[in-house]
């Protein structure tokens, strides 16, 4: 008879599922698909024709079943966890990172955003819950692999601290870009988070009144600079954090959060995360020729947040006096 690490190999929980008022989490088939896309999301896709993941009923556990299981399997060590602020580097950064077969890299996985925002469970049990899921998240599928590295949703920034009492050990990168850069890629195509009310705007501490009081364009300004505030009330915390520049150039965001991390690698593994710095970060099958919005005019009060990021170059600056 199999076991249960034979039975769940390679499936992996993807949502959070309610029903009759119980919590339940739906599961997918990953087969020996590796999470290499951009985004997690991407990665579902490509397992949905999967002859498991066609099934007119779907896969579901309890939360008991999913935090027993995760036990039963052989896991990889979480190595880090990033933070970011949208639209700044940091899909390059996980891209350039899975080119190496030894990390297990996911990017914005929903499930984690949704337990870490779910209202249906205590502290003991999100606890409980986050650490069983990144083990299953981390399960070693491919006899490589040795890292689980994280790249959390922009808006995780504001459960830093809850975070750190999950994981008191990992280190933690917050990864920032220019405001006016980051603002103009919002308005050419804005994020989920940049648009009011598509997540609760007390997610962000705004209210209701501030949001009335702005103009959209000044909403988007709004979210990064409480983006940029979280980061610099972190980074004063806690000295397991490294704050990361996007315009102190990505291979430098590379070169710093592998050595902060302790990751180890060959000299031609560090080589391919660089060449992946030429390719498009959200296609690699096109060539990186610089942002297509930096000629684009932004017409928002920039004041407060790039007296912010003013702040944050100058911790970049202090850390690589110490």
């Amino acid at each position: 008879m199999e076991n249960i690490k034979d039975l769940i190999a390679n499936w992996i929980p993807i949502k959070l599922v309610k029903k009759d008022d119980e919590v339940y989490f739906e599961w997918m088939y990953f087969s020996d698909i590796p999470f290499a896309e951009p985004f997690f999301e991407e990665t579902i896709v490509k397992c949905k024709s999967h002859s498991y993941n066609l099934k007119r009923f779907k896969f579901t556990s309890t939360v008991e079943n999913l935090i027993n299981w995760s036990k039963e399997l052989n896991f990889v060590e979480l190595k880090g966890l990033v933070f970011h602020v949208s639209r700044c580097g940091s899909t390059m950064l996980s891209q350039s990172l899975a080119t190496s077969s030894e990390n297990i890299m996911v990017s914005e996985a929903p499930i984690i955003d949704q337990i870490l925002r779910s209202d249906a469970f205590d502290e003991n049990m999100k606890t409980d819950l986050l650490k069983s899921v990144l083990r299953l998240l981390g399960q070693k599928r491919f006899p490589e692999q040795k890292h689980l590295i994280i790249k959390l949703d922009a808006w995780s920034i504001f459960k830093a601290s809850y975070l750190r009492s999950v994981f008191p050990e990992i280190p933690f990168a917050l990864l920032f870009r220019n405001p006016g850069e980051v603002l103009r890629s919002h308005q050419k195509m804005a994020g989920m988070h940049m648009v009011p009310n598509l997540i609760p705007s007390s997610v962000f501490g705004i209210t209701s009144e501030e949001i009335e009081q702005v103009s959209l364009q000044q909403y988007q300004a709004l979210v990064l600079e409480k983006y940029f505030q979280s980061f610099l009330d972190y980074y004063e915390t806690d000295e397991n954090v490294i704050m990361l520049n996007y315009n102190e150039g990505m291979k430098k965001v590379i070169e710093h959060f592998v050595s902060f991390s302790n990751l180890k690698y060959y000299p031609d593994v560090l080589n391919k995360m660089f060449e992946r710095l030429q390719k498009h970060s959200k296609n690699e099958n096109n060539v990186f020729i610089g942002d297509s919005y930096e000629n684009d005019t932004l017409i928002i009060d920039l004041t407060k947040a790039n007296l912010l990021h003013q702040k944050l170059n100058k911790k970049v600056s202090e850390q690589l006096a110490r």
